[in-house]
């Protein structure tokens, strides 16, 4: 990760707000019933926010489910020293056996042999593991079909060591706000959870809502929910409604700049002068390009604060440089902290807007900015 610290000139740098963590963590709590349970997804590094530190904050606040991809996250996790439930999206395999009894680790479990080698390492090894079973009730995605539980809870009622610890599904459209959709999948999860309760294969609970659906579907939280997104703050689908307004930003995106020059009209910005200047312009030079996540895609799209005002960024963002025109800011020079997302005076860029210029999601945003800089964390501990 490219960069001196965030207070050296030629730096760039993603802080991370855990107080704005820890207040999302605890307005998505409010909406939930007294009954209803918290898995926090912290997988790809907590979406580029940084696993660990964003685990610790969320354990503090009283979460003791987390969920990941990878076994080797899960590892991670117990050596920080992470209590409570982890659950292992992409399952296991076979390599990673010992280290999901070692670990305590949750796999989630979409094939019959993963059942029966994860039940032989346990009654070998004298511990009973919990699974959740992962159905697909249309994302199409990871997930046995509904038609094939009952020879699923077959083999869960053979293999002794192993209980299921949860029964999982996961919606397609709910960041789309398509209701209806949302609610025939949602009926056959119902349909699902039903044939498991009544064949008398004892389970925890039901998860199938993500941060879209917790704020839409109050009547969807089932026994646990999913938050990822909205846990940092950023807008779970579509619209802009009071529930989402709540939610503050945990990432922020910041540079500093290194050049300010003049230069004539007429003047070609940057390689193949997709950008001329129309007039005696101030340039300044920023030390950060698409080797830092910030793509290529958003040249002369993008725009910045400086000193609380927006500039535009100016010809084709390099590899590690770009280019923005602050020649309506007055006094932009040399050392101005820049901001490339996040707030600044009074005005926010938003991942949803650096979405937009990029044509993607505000997920591939953060993990982009998150994962390939610094992070800073506040407050300062």
């Amino acid at each position: 990760m490219a960069g001196m610290d965030a207070k050296g000139m030629n730096s760039h740098w993603v802080e991370i707000d855990l107080d704005a963590l820890r207040h999302n963590v605890r307005f998505l709590l409010d909406r939930l019933g007294a009954e209803t349970k918290m898995l926090a997804v912290v997988k790809s590094n907590a979406y580029g926010h940084g696993m660990l530190q964003v685990a610790r904050a969320l354990q503090d606040e009283g979460i003791s489910a987390f969920g990941v991809a990878e076994v080797e996250e899960g590892i991670e996790l117990r050596e920080a020293g992470i209590k409570g439930d982890i659950v292992v999206f992409l399952g296991v395999d076979r390599k990673s056996l010992d280290d999901v009894i070692h670990y305590d680790l949750q796999p989630v479990v979409f094939e019959k042999n993963h059942i029966v080698e994860l039940s032989r390492i346990a009654l070998v090894t004298g511990v009973r593991i919990g699974v959740h079973l992962k159905v697909d009730t249309g994302m199409g995605r990871l997930g046995i079909l509904p038609e094939d539980i009952p020879a699923y809870l077959a083999t869960l009622r053979r293999e002794k060591g192993i209980f299921l610890a949860g029964v999982m599904s996961h919606f397609p459209h709910a960041d789309l706000g398509e209701g209806r959709l949302c609610c025939e999948q949602n009926n056959l999860f119902a349909e699902v959870m039903q044939k498991i309760r009544t064949s008398e294969t004892p389970v925890t609970g039901a998860h199938i809502a993500n941060s879209a659906a917790i704020l839409r579907y109050p009547d969807m939280h089932w026994d646990m929910v999913r938050p990822g997104i909205s846990l940092y703050g950023c807008m779970a689908g579509e619209g802009d409604w009071a529930a989402q307004d709540q939610l503050r930003p945990v990432m922020s995106f910041k540079t500093r700049i290194i050049q300010v020059k003049n230069v004539p009209a007429g003047s070609g910005i940057s390689y193949g002068y997709t950008y001329v200047t129309d007039r005696p312009s101030r340039l300044a030079v920023l030390p950060i390009g698409y080797n830092d996540g910030y793509l290529r895609v958003l040249s002369n799209r993008a725009e910045v604060l400086v000193r609380g005002q927006r500039a535009p960024q100016r010809g084709r963002i390099c590899m590690n440089v770009t280019m923005i025109d602050v020649t309506d800011i007055p006094g932009a020079c040399a050392g101005d902290e820049v901001t490339l997302m996040g707030q600044q005076q009074g005005d926010r860029i938003s991942a949803e807007e650096v979405a937009t210029w990029m044509g993607t999601i505000n997920y591939e945003v953060v993990c982009l900015f998150g994962n390939l800089n610094k992070r800073l964390y506040l407050p300062e501990t």
